[in-house]
């Protein structure tokens, strides 16, 4: 039996809607909505930024909280991961959501350059974050967009400060970052499988990556994310329809390498994850 593909749908991102896709989900209800139907064409993780009125991503623990519970309500069972990323605040703003308690929350354990900003990740504040999840039981999933992340990462298992087994993703195609190839794809999933050989982890490409690094990921046997943060676009150049879309795009890429899209039972077992329990009638 081949292992199941966790699709992980990231839902927006921080780039404005008037310069990326109409598509792209802003509000909170729209993010609901969006978060549903991917999930009904396979998605079980969702990776999520929330957005002010003025389209730039923000760390508001209301609006985390009510996407919680609109993804709670209509996607049951489904891995809800927060993003504590570098341009929804500063300082320790950008974990001021995790004591809603998210299945997950994205956690970079380095610094590196962004097109146009230094991404920037000091020691302390990564192991303040780390300290952050762990008092609110929530799961880390390491983001590496450099080789050194993913060392920084096994450090802090070593520490105390990340539970095992970890679970990373590989964030190709950023300029100034790892670039889309898929033999750095290879030694960096090798380097992990001697750090951490029960690890989990997925890779994500960027832009008109994103479908090239979905092959590879099935093909080597880990898990898949797409979704409008990432890649704006399908085929030829077209503006993808929606979410879902591309999901729906990945889940039947999933047969051509004799895996198919986990369910939410299988993507939480995979995940170390604790069983969704359904709410009573």
């Amino acid at each position: 039996m081949t292992t199941p593909c966790i699709i992980t749908v990231a839902i927006t991102g921080s780039v404005p809607r008037k310069e990326n896709n109409p598509a792209v989900p802003i509000t909170v209800a729209e993010q609901i909505e969006s978060t549903h139907a991917a999930f009904e064409a396979g998605a079980t993780l969702v990776h999520a930024h929330v957005r002010n009125d003025d389209q730039t991503t923000t760390s508001d623990p209301d609006k985390f909280a009510r996407l919680k519970e609109g993804i709670e309500t209509h996607c049951p069972g489904m891995i809800i991961q927060f993003s504590t990323g570098g341009r929804s605040g500063t300082g320790g703003e950008r974990g001021g959501m995790l004591h809603l308690a998210p299945d997950m929350a994205s956690l970079t354990t380095g610094s590196c350059n962004f097109p146009s900003m230094i991404y920037e990740n000091h020691p302390k504040f990564i192991r303040e974050l780390a300290q952050m999840m762990l008092d609110h039981s929530v799961k880390p999933e390491i983001e590496v967009f450099d080789l050194a992340m993913l060392y920084n990462a096994v450090d802090l298992v070593d520490e105390g400060l990340i539970k095992k087994p970890l679970h990373v993703q590989f964030v190709m195609n950023v300029k100034h970052s790892l670039p889309a190839r898929r033999e750095i794809l290879e030694f960096e999933v090798a380097q992990l499988k001697k750090v951490a050989p029960d690890a989990t982890w997925t890779a994500a490409g960027i832009g008109r990556t994103q479908l090239e690094v979905n092959h590879w990921t099935l093909e080597m046997g880990g898990h898949c994310r797409t979704g409008l943060e990432d890649n704006v676009r399908m085929d030829k150049g077209t503006l993808a329809p929606s979410n879902a879309a591309l999901v729906e795009r990945l889940a039947d890429l999933c047969a051509k390498y004799d895996r198919h899209a986990a369910t939410v039972a299988e993507a939480r077992e995979l995940l170390a994850l604790p069983a969704h329990v359904a709410a009573a009638a």
